[in-house]
């Protein structure tokens, strides 16, 4: 063997041992196991996200469902069993097509009468419509940002600062979501096949006579 890979060999020696020697080892271990533990503590780790964008999805489906948006967003059909939200058109609002009645005055203090696709609804406020929460970007969401959305949950008005969200959409109890679970629902909402379908604009009530 050469002299320069002699002492290009002790060199390594001396290092791997001021390596192994400079990390206190607790007593009683194997030199081997010991020797491990020491290469170990001197690997460079990478931290570990709290939250991947796939979780975020998952965790506003979740939402999602058990806030019960699909009861008013999505158009329900007569099923088998009765009737039930038609997932082909999961969460696209009311549908533009469907002609509703002429609005009366209310015969008493307070009335809710509903459209037989649960996404229309009329009370002492008018007409309101379910809105299109998929991401398409000129009838529903597909413009908004996850700020947009927690701004109109928080403050009860359309984006956050037009018309006022009208009954029955709970928002009282969805403004108290915290920002990171509303942050979720958004994401998940985005993540859904977007559907063109133009939701009307609510009606006012008649005046009174």
């Amino acid at each position: 063997m050469k002299k320069r890979s002699i002492l290009s060999l002790a060199a390594a020696v001396v290092t791997l041992t001021g390596v192994v020697l400079s990390h206190p080892l607790p007593p009683g271990e194997g030199a081997a196991k010991r020797r491990v533990r020491a290469f170990q503590s001197t690997e460079t780790r990478q931290p570990v996200p709290v939250q991947n964008a796939n979780s975020k999805v998952e965790r506003g489906a979740y939402l999602v469902k058990i806030m019960a948006c699909n009861d008013c967003h999505t158009p329900w059909k007569m099923g088998p069993q009765g009737p039930e939200p038609d997932m082909t058109r999961m969460l696209s609002g009311h549908p533009q097509d469907m002609v509703m009645p002429a609005v009366t005055r209310q015969k008493g203090p307070w009335e809710w009468v509903g459209a037989g696709t649960n996404t229309a609804f009329s009370g002492a406020w008018g007409v309101s419509f379910t809105a299109n929460l998929t991401p398409d970007p000129e009838t529903g969401l597909g413009k908004w940002t996850d700020e947009t959305f927690i701004r109109a949950l928080r403050t009860g008005r359309h984006e956050g600062q037009g018309r006022p969200i009208l009954p029955p959409m709970p928002y009282p109890m969805y403004r108290n979501a915290t920002d990171e679970d509303l942050r979720a629902v958004f994401a998940f909402l985005q993540s859904i096949p977007a559907i063109r379908n133009r939701v009307p604009q609510p009606i006012d009530p008649p005046e009174s006579e």
